[in-house]
């Protein structure tokens, strides 16, 4: 089976650097794929793109050696495998919020006798190998988001899931969770702090932190504090900031302000948000 490559980054205490996906275009996935990413994750949830667009931008994703990731919209295990026979190496599975819902989701990425999968790997055996069923079990990535008051309360149940690889913070959703402004690189101090002991739980339990950010500024931080998964920007960020960075320079700023996902300020030539998480 092919090697998922974010398995062997966290089993060397290396991080990852992610990068996300909105739009439902196989050729901007494919030119993505091809910077250098570690992974890249197909939104399900907030991005545009709906489950055949997937299909193709994992082929796309597949002309490279990026590892395919899906967030799925919810937790349903019936999107949960189909995206898995797709051929995604992992889920993100959001608003995980008790010990009840993690174990489901990681059920549903798991074949019998660990989960309840059902055997169907219709693109996932072209795309992995032959041996695909026999391996997925251990190969397959599954990443809790926790993002809400539930979840930051359950957190240690969460995390005491046996199947679970790695959980993964929502800013924007645990800063509204926490009556705060949903922010990607938020500074308050009451999201800071869960922020912080999310990451700190996780790390006692052996289990892999992953967060959302809206700079490389913290995605470094982050990264330094010792969350081993990073999202970095978007497909839908990049395009906005080089295209607004290039009219500017030609003299031709945005007539108008406009608001992207993950803000609440109005957008400059250098955003710093990317999407919401």
């Amino acid at each position: 089976m092919r090697e998922n490559l974010l398995k062997s980054l966290w089993q060397r205490d290396a991080y990852a650097v992610n990068g996300w996906l909105s739009l439902p275009s196989t050729f901007s996935a494919e030119v993505m794929a091809h910077q250098g990413w570690d992974s890249l994750t197909i939104d399900l949830q907030h991005g545009l793109i709906d489950y055949q667009s997937a299909v193709g931008i994992l082929q796309a994703i597949s002309t490279t050696s990026t590892v395919p990731l899906v967030r799925v919209p919810w937790l349903d295990p019936a999107i949960i495998m189909k995206v898995l026979d797709a051929g995604s190496y992992g889920v993100i599975c959001p608003m995980i919020n008790s010990a009840v819902e993690a174990r489901e989701f990681v059920a549903a990425c798991r074949y019998p006798p660990a989960g309840t999968r059902s055997c169907g790997p219709i693109r996932a055996s072209l795309y992995a190998g032959p041996d695909y069923v026999d391996k997925a079990n251990r190969t397959i990535i599954t990443m809790a988001m926790i993002e809400t008051r539930a979840g930051l309360g359950n957190l240690e149940e969460i995390l005491s899931i046996e199947g679970l690889d790695a959980i993964y913070v929502g800013p924007s959703d645990l800063a509204l969770a926490l009556g705060c402004e949903p922010q990607l690189d938020p500074t308050e101090q009451e999201v800071v702090g869960a922020i912080e002991y999310i990451l700190a739980r996780a790390q006692k339990k052996k289990i892999v932190a992953g967060i959302h950010t809206g700079s490389t500024a913290n995605a470094q931080k982050m990264i330094r504090l010792g969350f081993q998964f990073v999202t970095v920007s978007s497909d839908v960020r990049l395009l906005v900031t080089k295209a607004s960075e290039v009219l500017e320079a030609m003299g031709r700023p945005r007539p108008q302000p406009s608001i992207l996902p993950g803000e609440r300020t109005v957008l400059t030539s250098a955003p710093s948000s990317s999407n919401y998480a």
